[in-house]
């Protein structure tokens, strides 16, 4: 598995967006909190890539992939901020694998990359947040995030299942 950022010419290639779609799709599908419910809305998973792929394409956002020797089979995105007091740091969004290569450090791969960009992007800080309830604090501390905040009841999975969103922030 070899990390890749996408060029900001190649964002809106085609191929780059079908690899992501069908990598975001069945993360959803295995159950994953990357912004969706399990069954994937096809359509509403591709509004949301296409959004991520335009800022990309545009510069304001770094993208980041897995390439697996044959596809694309994960993502994460650097997002920035508009305005100069926040130029030191971004939010780590839709960090994903294709379940296919869960387990495998794949996972690791992606967010070492990730923080390598940051790093070569001059940052300081890197924040990201995940849905409680699933243990995703497990994977993302010992790769240096520390919990700093939680948004009780920010999620709505369903009329009867809210769960709290939590902040976590590495220093680079």
């Amino acid at each position: 598995m070899k990390y890749v950022v996408v060029d900001s010419d190649d964002a809106l290639d085609p191929a780059v967006r079908a690899d992501l779609l069908d990598t975001w799709v069945a993360a959803t599908d295995a159950g994953g909190a990357v912004g969706f419910t399990a069954p994937a809305p096809v359509e509403q998973v591709a509004l949301t890539l296409d959004e991520a792929l335009g800022r990309v394409a545009a510069g304001l956002d770094l993208l980041g992939v897995l390439h697996d020797g044959e596809r694309y089979a994960g993502m994460g995105i650097l997002a920035s901020r508009s305005g100069g007091l926040h130029s030191h740091w971004r939010t780590v969004l839709r960090v994903m694998v294709h379940p296919k290569h869960q387990g495998s450090g794949a996972g690791r791969v992606l967010m070492e990359g990730l923080r390598g960009s940051a790093v070569d992007l001059g940052l300081q800080q890197l924040q990201l947040t995940i849905r409680d309830g699933l243990g995703l604090e497990n994977f993302y501390q010992p790769l240096g995030y520390r919990v700093v905040g939680r948004h009780p009841r920010a999620i709505r999975l369903s009329d009867t299942d809210y769960r709290d969103e939590v902040m976590l922030v590495r220093d680079l």
